[in-house]
């Protein structure tokens, strides 16, 4: 398996919905296991306001299915109660991965 594409995902909670967010990312990983294409997908906490995902591909096909799939679909459902910006989404390129 060759892991050689992510896409990186930065979420601000507003104020006080934080832990909010936190429950509905937990809940994301329901998503991202019922994703053939997806290899890794990781949920993450920087600060009470900041969070993130980290997901994997070996193909661009499998992650524009992920971008294209029932993620960014939540996650619009919930920005206006739970985010206090707009999502920073980005397509990555991995470098190394053991």
């Amino acid at each position: 398996m060759t892991i050689r594409l992510g896409v990186l995902a930065l979420l601000e909670a507003k104020p006080g919905k934080g832990d909010e967010l936190a429950a509905f990312l937990q809940e994301g990983r329901e998503l991202a296991l019922a994703e053939q294409g997806t290899v890794t997908w990781y949920a993450f906490k920087i600060n009470e306001s900041h969070y993130g995902m980290f997901d994997t591909f070996e193909t661009n096909d499998a992650r524009d299915a992920h971008l294209a799939g029932q993620m960014p679909r939540a996650i619009t459902q919930v920005a206006t109660d739970l985010l206090a910006s707009t999502p920073d989404i980005r397509t990555v390129d991995v470098v190394a991965s053991k």
